[in-house]
């Protein structure tokens, strides 16, 4: 009896994976399945995750070179159809799926992509009202960045042409839509922004499918936009097409014809309010010369004006006239006052301790202060006593104190 053939698991491992490949049937299968375990590599840029329906699972993986062709990002829970071919990983003898291509079931990759981005920025702040800024009022240059053969570039220049032909327009020619159109917008928004070319950037394209107004949906370009230090308009498609470059820019137009008329003022219209202004100032300079012109016919009426002579002559006899009052009341007031002065001296002078002393009355005093009470004197002291016309200096020889009944007497 022929002994079996001993395999080891690595030609375990081939065989299998040999009858996988060779199965025409697991070539290029399309499934829909719900993602798992979704892993993005960051170093290798290759997709794993798990595929699963309500009973069984599968392990994937999507290479590089298939994922970077994708619009969207994969996530946990997301419902997908993908088409791909089954193998096996000979390594761990794993049977796996092996994706090419991913759409989202039941919404568009596009769409889905566009959600994802616009979320994403924003909750970095990029769509804040905060930081647009404000469109100027009169630019000077007005830079252009589209297709040079467009109907966008015709319609704009048009418009900025019939509204304010006195603008500079700068225009920076780019691709709109395919691979390359990303790049080329952002670059040129950057570069017009570093060498403040413009007062305002118009940036945009005509109509079309969501396919052909993607390259405004790039994160490049939204960046670019937020980033820059002139005034971005965003004119991308008709009025019901909206971009991400729409929500991040400083003002978003309907159409890029619209964008012209918002970027620059009406020259009639300015006309217009420049008439009805100059109009306002002559009227309001008309009144005032009439009200001014009014009060000086009115002043002119004025005696004054009429006989500037009589006018100071009448004033200097009024003024004569005051003076006169004014010396009668100062010299009755001198006279009142000095009356007075006089009654209150001799008051004074009646009450003046020199007059006592006249009628038989002295001052006594010791060491130049005055004596008022008996028990400040003691025998031997020396006290001077002041009389109306001189004094006497004295020695005590004796007191003599009186009694109370005595002092009730006097």
């Amino acid at each position: 009896m022929k002994s079996p053939d001993v395999l080891s698991i690595s030609q375990l491992n081939f065989y299998i994976k040999s009858l996988i490949d060779e199965d025409s049937n697991l070539k290029t299968l399309f499934i829909r399945a719900e993602i798992s375990n979704f892993t993005n590599h960051i170093r290798t840029g290759h997709f794993y995750m798990t595929l699963k329906d309500e009973k069984s699972s599968i392990k994937a993986v999507m290479f590089k070179s298939n994922a970077q062709r994708l619009k969207f990002l994969p996530e946990n829970g997301m419902s997908v159809i993908v088409r791909g071919s089954v193998s096996v990983f000979e390594r761990d003898g794993q049977y796996q799926l092996y994706v090419d291509d991913m759409q989202p079931d039941g919404v568009g990759a596009l769409n889905l992509a566009f959600e994802q981005l616009k979320q994403s920025l924003d909750k970095e702040g990029l769509f804040d009202t905060e930081s647009k800024k404000q469109i100027p009022l009169y630019p000077q240059k007005v830079g252009i960045i589209t297709s040079p053969t467009g109907a966008a570039i015709r319609d704009i220049i048009n418009v900025l042409e019939r509204r304010f032909p006195c603008v500079e327009v700068i225009m920076y020619p780019v691709q709109v839509q395919g691979e390359q159109a990303p790049l080329q917008i952002s670059t040129a928004i950057r570069q017009m922004s570093d060498s403040k070319t413009a007062d305002v950037l118009i940036v945009g394209r005509g109509g079309g499918s969501i396919e052909e107004l993607w390259a405004f949906n790039d994160e490049l370009v939204a960046r670019a936009v937020y980033d820059c230090q002139t005034p971005v308009i965003s004119a991308v498609g008709h009025e019901t097409d909206f971009t991400i470059c729409d929500f991040v820019a400083d003002l978003r137009a309907p159409t890029p014809s619209a964008a012209a008329e918002l970027c620059v003022p009406d020259r009639a219209e300015e006309y217009r309010n420049i008439s009805a202004i100059k109009n306002i100032c002559y009227n309001i300079v008309n009144s005032k010369i009439s009200q001014n012109r009014a009060k000086l016919e009115l002043l002119m009426s004025k005696t004054v004006m009429q006989s500037p002579l009589e006018h100071i002559n009448n004033k200097r006899l009024l003024l004569d006239n005051y003076i006169f009052k004014m010396t009668d009341y100062t010299v009755n007031y001198v006279d009142k006052e000095r009356a007075r002065f006089v009654t209150t001296v001799e008051k004074l002078d009646t009450l003046s301790p020199l007059k006592v002393l006249t009628r038989g009355y002295s001052i006594s005093t010791k060491s130049n202060l005055p004596i008022f009470d008996i028990n400040d004197i003691d025998i031997g002291d020396k006290i001077n006593i002041r009389l109306s016309n001189g004094n006497i200096d004295c020695t005590v020889n004796g007191v003599e104190r009186l009694e109370d009944d005595e002092k009730n007497d006097l």
